[in-house]
C-alpha cells in the first residue's frame, strides 16, 4: 500500500484556506459585477511574460500548502500558491522530480504560476511539458464556482483536456487553486558530454542521435560548441558515452551549465529576464531539423534544435516571418517592443475556439485580460 503524506507538508491549515478561498470569491464576484480587469499573481517572477496585464491585483500567494503527496504513485497535488521551492525540496527528500524542469526566474516561484506559463526547461523535448504532467486541477471561473477537473491518476480523464489546457494560459481562463502533478524518479546518473561543432553540423548530428536508443535528457548549442545531457541507468549512459565520444564535463561544471539554461542565467541571455530593459529576446519554435536560420546574430539552440533563442535587431514581421517560413512560430519572450504582440495570432479557427472556450469561463472577461493577446 502506497504512503501518501499529508500534514506537516501543508502549512496552510484547512480553516486558514477555507478563508482564503471565501476571500478570492468575493474578490472574483465583485470585480465580474463591476467589470473590473483582475491581475492574478503568484510570486510575479515571470511578469514580464506576455502582454503587460491589466487590472488590480489578486494575490494567490496565501492559498498554499502541499495537499498530499504519493511517493509511490508519483503524485503530488497542492495548492496554486505553495512556492515551487517547497514543491521540489518535498520531492528532493522522496528522490523525485518534476520531469519538466521548469524554471523559476527567482526565489518567489509559484507552482500556480510554473503551471500557468507552462515553461519548461532543458528535458522538455526527452519527457514533455508542464501540460503533460498536470493530471487534476481545481480552478475558479468568473463566475465564483469552483470547478474540478481531471484527478490524480492518468486513467482518470474526465476533464483531462481541460487540466491540459490551463497550462500555458497564462490565466486568462480562471483562478488555478489546486494542481495534481505527476513526478518521476531522479536520474539514476547523469553525465554530459561536448562536442566542437558549427551550427549546421550540430544541428544535423543532434537530430541523428534523437533517432537512436541514448538516455539523451537535453542538449545545447552556443558558440560553437553542442552540449549533450544524458540521464538514466549508469550502464545506458557508459554504453552513449562510449558510442558518442565527445569530451566529458565535470558533474559541478554540468550542473551549472544546465540550470544556467533553465533560469537564463547564461552568460548569452545577458541581465536576468526580470531586470530593467535589454536587448528584445526571441523564441523560435521550429521543425527540429531545420537549418540554421541567420548568421551574424546572436543565437542558443535548444531542444534538438527545436527551440531557438536569438538576439537581433530584425523587427517583430520580419522574424516571424523567417518562422512562419520553416513551418514554426516566434515568441518576443523579453524586452523589446510589444505592440507587434508577444505571441504569434493563431489561425483564425483556433483562435475563435480559444475565444469560446475563454467566454465560457469567464464571461465577464476579468482575469489576466489580453495577457495573452492584445
Amino acid at each position: 500500500m502506497s504512503q501518501v503524506l499529508h500534514a506537516p507538508l501543508c502549512d496552510a491549515d484547512p480553516q486558514t484556506a477555507t478563508q482564503t478561498l471565501t476571500a478570492i470569491r468575493e474578490r472574483v464576484l465583485a470585480a465580474a459585477a463591476s467589470g473590473t480587469p483582475l491581475d492574478i499573481q503568484g510570486g510575479n517572477t515571470k511578469r514580464w511574460y506576455g502582454q503587460i496585464p491589466d487590472g488590480e491585483p489578486l494575490d494567490m500567494r496565501t492559498y498554499r500548502g502541499i495537499v498530499s503527496y504519493d511517493p509511490a504513485e508519483l503524485v503530488i497535488t497542492a495548492r496554486a500558491g505553495t512556492p515551487l521551492a517547497q514543491i521540489e525540496a518535498a520531492l528532493a527528500e522522496r528522490g523525485q522530480i518534476l520531469p519538466f524542469e521548469p524554471p523559476h526566474f527567482g526565489p518567489s516561484a509559484t507552482l500556480g504560476g510554473c503551471v500557468a506559463a507552462g515553461l519548461a526547461g532543458p528535458r522538455r523535448p526527452h519527457v514533455g511539458a508542464p501540460r503533460d504532467f498536470v493530471l487534476g486541477a481545481v480552478v475558479m471561473n468568473g463566475q465564483g464556482q469552483v470547478l474540478h477537473f481531471g484527478g490524480q491518476v492518468m486513467k482518470n480523464v474526465a476533464g483531462y483536456e481541460v487540466s491540459r489546457m490551463l497550462a500555458g494560459s497564462l490565466g486568462t481562463l480562471g483562478v488555478l487553486l489546486e494542481l495534481s502533478i505527476k513526478v518521476l524518479p531522479c536520474p539514476v546518473a547523469e553525465a554530459t558530454l561536448r562536442f566542437a561543432l558549427p551550427q549546421a553540423q550540430a544541428i544535423e548530428q543532434i537530430n541523428r542521435w534523437s533517432g537512436q536508443p541514448l538516455p539523451l535528457m537535453g542538449s545545447a548549442w552556443h558558440d560553437g560548441v553542442l552540449s549533450v545531457r544524458l540521464g538514466g541507468a549508469a550502464a545506458a549512459i557508459d554504453a552513449a558515452r562510449g558510442a558518442m565520444g565527445g569530451e566529458p564535463v565535470d558533474a559541478i561544471e554540468a550542473h551549472t551549465f544546465w540550470q544556467s539554461l533553465r533560469e537564463q542565467t547564461h552568460a548569452f541571455f545577458g541581465d536576468a529576464p526580470v531586470t530593467g530593459d535589454g536587448q528584445p529576446l526571441w523564441r523560435l519554435s521550429v521543425p527540429p531539423t531545420t537549418p540554421p536560420l541567420a548568421h551574424g546574430d546572436e543565437q542558443l539552440i535548444e531542444w534538438g534544435g527545436a527551440q531557438r533563442w536569438w538576439i537581433t535587431p530584425c523587427t517583430a514581421t520580419e522574424i516571424r516571418a523567417i518562422a512562419a517560413a520553416v513551418g514554426g512560430h516566434a515568441t518576443l519572450f523579453r524586452h523589446g517592443d510589444k505592440s507587434a504582440g508577444v505571441f504569434t495570432q493563431p489561425p483564425a479557427a483556433l483562435h475563435a475556439i480559444g475565444k469560446r472556450v475563454q467566454q465560457a469561463f469567464d464571461p465577464s472577461r476579468i482575469f489576466n485580460r489580453h495577457r495573452l493577446y492584445r
